[in-house]
């Protein structure tokens, strides 16, 4: 809201005011109107609304004595003696051309035994300062139900009494008034400050409609300071002022221009020598403290300094609200992505200037705003609340003279010096410090990098005509910290990659920075070394040139040789000498052998096209070992590019020539979290060029070499699908694998659990099948291999086998196999006395055991004599079943229930060997 708000003295009265449409007094109108807050307004008013100024009475209970606007809202504090009064902002809409500003009392806090010397209120945070005390209390709205509306507008809402058994403070009596009582100095945090003795009371003032908000109060911090005893003045000098609440919005983006949200809000009181600076949003804490070199008379934050006046001067200090803020509002800050200046680091007094009896200060976007008297004899003496804690003695009225009338008032308004060139100023300066590599030079580019930080942060930046030029600033800044950091031996050498990756600068373009040209003997610090091996383990699209690499190469060898190895399989050095890097390698290799070496030197020798120098080192180790050492460097098998998996030429050669070795170094990637289930698949379809719908046969091999050992039961499953449904779509459609695979099914039966033996009547079955079947034999029964095992779970394979329900016997055996697990044995007989009787006795024999076994009499037995009788001596196949299933039936059952078993019809010289069997069985026993 564009307003003023004035407390006025008039004739020993005190009165509130706010001044709407102010700004039309300036353009020449002289026209003024006085109503009422919340008087209505008519219609007919809005023609002359417009172009005058309206003066609007608050009247109060009790004097004001001291006020606030929010900066968020608009809306106004009001302290008075044991209360605080909060007026809510409206815009009242005349018509559609006319909107006019007014207030609503909405709030009142009751403090006991409390007479505010300052307020500061800011999104429903309020700061309270007496001439010792500070607290900082926050309005919370509470949930309530659509008929309480009633009870909230008039509820009262007391906060829990403080604990302790002690008086209260600020009940206590004072017996003598020679004595002056001096608290012990007291800080109380979050949920501590409660602590504090200090109860409130709401009341709710406003009209109670359905938007009526409850709120509560949460404590936020309590501080108590006692009178200074240091030579700097006397315990009567000893006051608070300058209470202010600073907000910080989010960094304002191009979808959110007009909109401003509260990021962070930050507190700041002072002392006559010393000032505080607490965080109060998402956690309450002291961000910085500041020494005064004089006594303070008044203070002003701002997002990026702290202007304070004193007696004869106006100093500028640092402040840390954007270090503090960037952390509210990114998460990645304080990682190897991104950095940002410490809200610890120490603040810096930029700069003091000289002023004849300042007294008052205020600020304004980039102007400061400064009241002085040069007589500083005749000042008028501010206005001193009641001191509690001194006397009970009424303080004597100071006489004052009329201001008008005493000479030596100036009012100044200064342009403070824009960011860029300030920016410029104190990176200049930090060029004294350059060559001394001392933490002075990252101090001072700490401060010009938050100074651009803040600009950025502010809501008018995208507006900002310095936009482009503050964005360069920021990058800059971010280049001299990497610079900094990756040249001073300092315990945060770390940051020189956030910061370097931040500034926007390629990796060639660091190596200019911190190389010298032609420098061999260089001494390279840990920060840019570490900066260096971060980048070029990532994967970067930038591949650096053949000098660019060759001095990376030489850098290593100087700094750190046990890295090299990794260095040379990052993308970026794709284009260093080989030949250069072989004799790296084997000075490094006197000193500290390893397998990732030997890998590593293996594949220079492929790069210079030396298959002997290959083969010698290859032989070095044994496969498994090998296999192992790509564990430690897996970019020796794949890299990335555009987050592109792409295979290297190492693995391009062992595809073709040791491709046994590449699916046994890809297995132990997986099981080392190296190389996620999808990242193998592409990266094998790549590699045989296959395209993204066709699987190789490579990736197969390595889907059944990670079945032998994968433990994790959801991986485990997923590639029992994978190789089922590979199998199953070979067989149907009569594809030949284009490579051989690397295990036959007897390899796998032997080293995988998950890979069982084949029943035996499945191999009868497949006897009596078709020549075709051959071609496609290994498939098959990898297939019937991995069904007669227990691991597959074969409701989920269902429907990947739908395709061969008619592929002859290849689709009989599959789907009998499938019965039986599912424990449907009855279907399972009955598919193969349809389809292959001469296998059905063999399947009873296998597979019917335990609480299976009735079916050989209840199913099988019946099913036998049924297809006889209407086959007649035609079927010797179905006699023979009968024959033996008949002597099982005869050694299992009683005499008397095999009896009832036989049919009426039979032929008794056919029955009669295996009923004497079974009556015989019973006389022996």
């Amino acid at each position: 809201g564009d307003y003023l708000v004035t407390i006025e003295e008039k004739s020993k009265a005190t009165f509130l005011r706010a001044y709407m449409n102010w700004r039309c007094m300036s353009a020449g109108s002289s026209r003024v109107c006085v109503r009422m807050v919340g008087h209505k307004m008519e219609e007919s008013y809005s023609e002359t609304l417009k172009e005058q100024m309206s003066i609007v009475e608050m009247p109060l209970s009790d004097p004001p004595l001291c006020i606030s606007c929010c900066p968020v809202n608009g809306d106004l504090l009001v302290g008075c003696k044991n209360k605080l009064v909060v007026f809510s902002l409206k815009h009242l809409v005349i018509n559609q051309n006319l909107t006019v500003l007014d207030f609503e009392r909405s709030l009142i806090l009751h403090v006991d035994n409390l007479v505010p010397a300052e307020v500061a209120f800011c999104a429903r945070h309020i700061a309270i300062t007496t001439e010792l005390d500070v607290l900082i209390l926050k309005l919370e709205l509470v949930q309530r139900s659509a008929d309480r509306t009633e009870q909230c507008a008039h509820r009262v809402s007391t906060l829990e009494k403080p604990m302790g058994g002690g008086p209260s403070t600020h009940t206590l009596p004072l017996e003598l008034d020679e004595f002056i009582v001096c608290q012990k100095p007291v800080e109380l945090l979050g949920e501590e400050s409660k602590l504090c003795e200090i109860p409130i009371t709401l009341e709710s003032t406003e009209l109670p409609t359905e938007d009526t908000k409850c709120f509560q109060v949460r404590y936020l911090l309590f501080r108590r300071f006692t009178p200074d005893q240091s030579p700097f003045g006397f315990c009567e000098e000893t006051k608070l002022h300058s209470v202010q609440l600073l907000p910080v919005y989010q960094t304002a983006r191009e979808e959110t221009e007009n909109k401003r949200e509260l990021l962070s809000l930050f507190c700041f009181f002072s002392l006559p020598h010393v000032g505080y600076l607490y965080s109060v949003g998402k956690l309450v804490e002291l961000i910085s403290t500041y020494q005064y070199s004089e006594k303070s008379e008044q203070a002003v934050l701002t997002p990026q300094f702290l202007h304070v006046v004193t007696s004869e001067n106006l100093q500028c200090f640092t402040v840390r609200c954007s270090a503090a803020a960037a952390r509210d509002e990114d998460p990645y800050i304080d990682t190897t992505v991104k950095a940002c200046p410490p809200v610890a680091l120490d603040v810096c007094t930029l700069r003091m200037q000289l002023f004849i009896g300042p007294r008052a200060i205020c600020h304004f976007k980039n102007n400061i705003v400064l009241l002085t008297k040069a007589d500083t004899e005749d000042i008028t003496e501010r206005r001193k609340p009641a001191r509690r804690m001194l006397s009970r003695k009424a303080d004597s009225t100071k006489s004052r003279t009329n201001s008008e009338s005493e000479p030596g008032w100036n009012l100044y308004i200064i342009n403070t010096v824009s960011t860029i060139q300030l920016y410029r100023e104190m990176v200049d300066y930090s060029r004294t410090y350059e060559n001394i590599k001392t933490e002075s030079c990252i101090h001072l580019l700490s401060e010009a990098h938050l100074l651009v930080r803040a600009a950025i942060m502010d809501p008018s930046f995208l507006k900002s005509d310095e936009k482009e030029e503050l964005l360069r600033a920021f990058r800059e800044s971010c280049a001299f910290l990497g610079d900094c950091y990756s040249r001073c031996d300092t315990k945060d050498y770390h940051l020189a990659l956030p910061y370097y990756r931040m500034s926007g600068l390629s990796m060639t373009e660091v190596l200019k920075r911190v190389v010298s040209e032609g420098d061999e003997i260089q001494r390279y610090e840990r920060g840019f070394i570490f900066y260096l091996t971060h980048s070029l383990n990532e994967d970067l699209n930038e591949e650096l040139s053949k000098e660019s690499a060759n001095k990376v190469l030489q850098i290593f060898y100087l700094a750190d040789p046990l890295q090299l190895p990794h260095i040379l399989c990052s993308p970026c050095m794709r284009n260093v000498c080989p030949l250069s890097a072989v004799k790296y390698l084997q000075k490094v290799e006197k000193i500290m052998p390893s397998v990732v070496l030997t890998l590593t030197k293996a594949f220079m020798a492929l790069k210079m096209g030396d298959l002997t120098m290959y083969e010698h080192e290859m032989g070095s180790y044994k496969e498994t070992i090998l296999a192992c050492g790509f564990i430690g460097q897996p970019k020796l098998l794949r890299q990335c590019k555009e987050g592109t998996v792409i295979p290297t030429e190492f693995a391009v050669h062992l595809k073709e020539m040791q491709p046994g070795l590449l699916v046994a170094a890809t297995v132990a990637l997986h099981e080392n979290s190296k190389m996620e289930l999808e990242e193998a698949d592409t990266f094998f379809k790549m590699l045989c060029s296959n395209g993204e719908n066709t699987i190789p046969q490579l990736l197969v091999d390595f889907w059944e070499a990670l079945l032998v050992v994968c433990s994790q039961e959801e991986i485990l499953q997923e590639l029992l699908l994978r190789v089922t449904s590979q199998y199953v779509w070979r067989i149907s459609k009569k594809q030949i694998p284009e490579t051989k695979p690397l295990k036959t099914t007897e390899d796998l039966i032997n080293s995988c659990n998950h890979f069982g033996l084949i029943c035996p009547w499945v191999t009868s079955i497949m006897s009596v099948g078709s020549p075709s079947d051959k071609d496609y034999c290994e498939d098959i029964s990898k297939l019937q291999s991995l069904l007669c095992s227990q691991s597959i779970n074969i409701a989920s394979v269902l429907p990947v086998l739908e395709p061969l329900r008619e592929a002859g016997n290849v689709g009989l055996t599959i789907h009998v196999l499938c019965n039986t697990r599912l424990g449907k044995y009855e279907e399972a007989i009955d598919q193969l006395l349809k389809r292959c009787p001469d296998a059905a006795v063999l399947y009873a024999q296998h597979e019917l055991k335990d609480d299976s076994r009735a079916l050989w009499w209840n199913k099988l037995f019946p099913e036998l004599c049924k297809r006889t009788r209407l086959n007649g001596n035609d079927c010797p196949v179905l006699i023979s079943s009968l024959k033996e299933t008949l002597s099982v039936v005869a050694t299992e059952l009683e005499l008397r229930d095999f009896l009832s078993l036989l049919p009426e019809d039979g032929t008794a010289a056919f029955f009669l060997p295996h009923l004497l069997h079974c009556s015989q069985r019973k006389l022996l026993t």
